[in-house]
């Protein structure tokens, strides 16, 4: 993640209503993982976060949303925002990023740039794997449709900070992990020289 640029302390337009909690999901929305994920969400988890907190709102903010994922503005308090062109003002102004993913591969950037943006996550299990280290409090795995309810209203009512981007500097800051990778590197003529000085040759 490139923390400069995911950087909360940059000033950004408010994309949502005044005064209004917002709970966020991020992605590509033709992708059958994602789409499955705002489903369930919105269908079996939502219901029970607006009967704790009635003036929230879910926003589905990504490109290409499906007809499914369409369809969900008919339930109440959900936006399907579509393309937008940087999603750093929607991450700055919500409340708590959920990505409630059934089944997810590697380290899933959605979670690290809400962190980064010390942004509270609700995550399923599978959305954690690959992560490393000690994962910070602002950080929470739910799996079954209560928990992420309970913790969704939670977060929509009391924004906690100040760990997440931390998490990502220590181990996902692009600039840091970049020059690890520079200090593995042998340059070459440094390689062809230590190999012309090899027995035999």
């Amino acid at each position: 993640v490139d923390i400069e640029y995911f950087d909360p302390q940059l000033k950004f337009p408010r994309p949502y209503p005044a005064s209004v909690p917002v709970a966020l999901f991020t992605g590509a929305m033709d992708y059958f993982a994602n789409v499955q994920g705002v489903a369930w969400f919105a269908e079996r988890v939502w219901p029970d976060v607006r009967r704790n907190v009635p003036s929230a709102e879910f926003w589905i903010v990504g490109s290409n949303p499906s007809g499914e994922v369409r369809s969900l503005e008919k339930i109440d308090g959900i936006t399907v925002t579509g393309y937008v062109p940087d999603i750093r003002p929607y991450l700055k102004h919500a409340q708590v990023a959920v990505v409630p993913l059934m089944l997810a591969r590697g380290v899933q950037n959605k979670v690290l740039e809400a962190l980064a943006m010390n942004l509270p996550a609700i995550v399923s299990p599978s959305a954690l794997r690959g992560l490393d280290g000690a994962l910070p409090a602002t950080l929470t795995s739910e799996s079954e449709e209560g928990g992420f309810a309970v913790a969704t209203a939670r977060a929509l009512t009391l924004r906690d900070q100040g760990q997440g981007r931390d998490y990502v500097r220590e181990h996902y800051d692009w600039s840091r992990n970049l020059s690890k990778m520079d200090r593995m590197l042998v340059p070459a003529k440094e390689l062809a020289a230590s190999s012309s000085s090899l027995p035999g040759q």
